[in-house]
């Protein structure tokens, strides 16, 4: 089973085993991850799923769609690994995947 890595606002990481076919936001708040709210529940219309995606990590997630652009404009942390972890299916190819939650804006 493929395994991520998520870095909560703490600073600490934890490691875990989950099912290919989820995206990173299904996988966050099953391990119960509370800080990220993941308030519109994956329908790309908020931005309370971003994510910092580990720099070795960003080129194989598929690219930024215009809306998700737009909705991360929205926040103060964001950086060039900035994504929403709804947009992001987790799969085989992204074993050993880091992602850091973004800090609450």
């Amino acid at each position: 089973m493929p395994i991520l890595t998520i870095v909560d606002r703490e600073g600490t990481a934890h490691a875990l085993e989950a099912a290919a076919g989820l995206n990173l936001m299904e996988i966050i708040r099953e391990h119960g991850f509370d800080e990220l709210l993941a308030l519109c529940g994956g329908c790309c219309s908020c931005a309370t799923c971003h994510v910092h995606v580990a720099a070795e990590f960003a080129a194989k997630v598929a690219p930024v769609c215009q809306d998700e652009n737009d909705l991360l404009d929205s926040s103060s942390d964001r950086n060039a690994t900035s994504r929403l972890a709804c947009q992001i299916p987790f799969g085989d190819d992204l074993d050993g995947i880091r992602v850091t939650i973004a800090r609450d804006d």
